[in-house]
């Protein structure tokens, strides 16, 4: 049973890990993330680098919608505004990689703010079709400034370099692309912690008290929009890194609903449910993917048979969160730990 948790102190009530058995834990999984990348094939060092980038994208998407209350649909262009800042950078300036995503970010965050205008006017639905039509707007951008992006063809990239270490396969990929996820997961957890962070959930709980207790909404509102662009545009950047191309069609419009699909199956507000919820989103289509691959010996056309139903189960998997568990993954974990904390005793 759970004991000794009484906090005695304001910064012990604000600590972001309260017991000393949560800091094992966490030691625990750092290390196996330090080892995984020594016994994981290509295969899944890919999947892990492409889970962490979106990790980062959707960690970035709940600041605006789990956490500021702004719904936005345009996740996947901001992601591309970063991909293209990096791509540019890279190929014709030569500038260092950190550099190059820390201006993907800060370029995004700009782009970001100011998509995020209609906010002070306009919120759900009707926020939502601006985000939307902004998302078309960059995507005709990407498709057409060809002096900058190269049009449809895109733009290809050598591989990262820091300080003369080259991170072009996956198993390099890996300390470069989880770290910076790691960070971002970090950062936005104490971020919350903050006057910032706690003026963004006064106004997804009720922005008219919220400017009445003294918050500027439109500053709050802008500066949690630039937040999750930023972290898209590092996102972005990575991805550009990872995949080496980036083109129009690498960020469609559906890659921003598999966003926010993300945050509701993983928890809106919650950092956790951000993780949980790129992991799944990620994961669950590769997992029924190896299931269709199981059954191909038993069944000699069972990639045709199976491919539609696996599209429909993990569709089916999105409806039956929404409907039995709203609060998503998070919220299943919640109650998995306070069984734990009450044990052996009934609740």
């Amino acid at each position: 049973m759970r004991i000794a948790t009484a906090k005695e102190s304001y910064a012990a009530d604000e600590a972001l890990f309260d017991t000393p058995t949560q800091r094992v834990w966490l030691a625990l999984f750092v290390a196996v993330c330090a080892l995984f990348p020594f016994t994981a094939n290509e295969y899944w060092l890919y999947m892990a680098c492409l889970v962490a980038i979106h990790v980062i994208s959707v960690t970035g998407l709940n600041i605006v919608t789990g956490f500021t209350g702004l719904v936005s649909l345009g996740q996947a262009a901001f992601m591309g505004v970063g991909a293209y800042t990096v791509a540019v950078a890279e190929t014709r300036f030569g500038t260092p990689v950190l550099l190059n995503l820390i201006a993907a970010g800060a370029i995004t965050a700009a782009v970001g703010a100011v998509v995020g205008i209609p906010s002070l006017r306009v919120k759900g639905l009707y926020l939502a079709i601006a985000t939307i039509a902004s998302s078309f707007i960059l995507h005709f951008v990407f498709a057409n400034w060809n002096s900058v992006t190269h049009g449809v063809s895109g733009i290809s990239l050598p591989p990262a370099s820091i300080l003369g270490v080259e991170f072009g396969r996956p198993f390099a990929l890996y300390f470069l692309i989880v770290p910076i996820a790691f960070l971002a997961v970090f950062s936005a957890s104490n971020l919350f912690r903050t006057r910032i962070g706690r003026a963004f959930i006064a106004i997804r709980d009720r922005d008219i008290s919220a400017e009445v207790l003294g918050i500027p909404l439109l500053r709050y509102k802008l500066m949690s929009f630039a937040l999750s662009s930023f972290y898209a545009g590092v996102a972005g950047g990575l991805w550009a890194y990872f995949f080496r191309v980036v083109t129009p069609e690498s960020f469609p419009f559906v890659y921003s609903i598999f966003f926010l699909a993300a945050v509701i199956v993983g928890g809106m507000g919650s950092i956790l449910g951000s993780i949980l919820g790129a992991v799944f989103m990620t994961m669950v289509p590769e997992v029924l993917k190896l299931g269709v691959g199981v059954m191909s010996p038993f069944l000699s056309d069972a990639v045709a048979l199976l491919s539609p139903v696996r599209t429909i189960v993990f569709g089916g998997l999105i409806i039956g969160f929404l409907i039995f568990e709203p609060h998503g993954l998070a919220e299943i974990w919640r109650r998995i730990r306070r069984f734990f904390h009450l044990w052996p005793f009934k609740t």
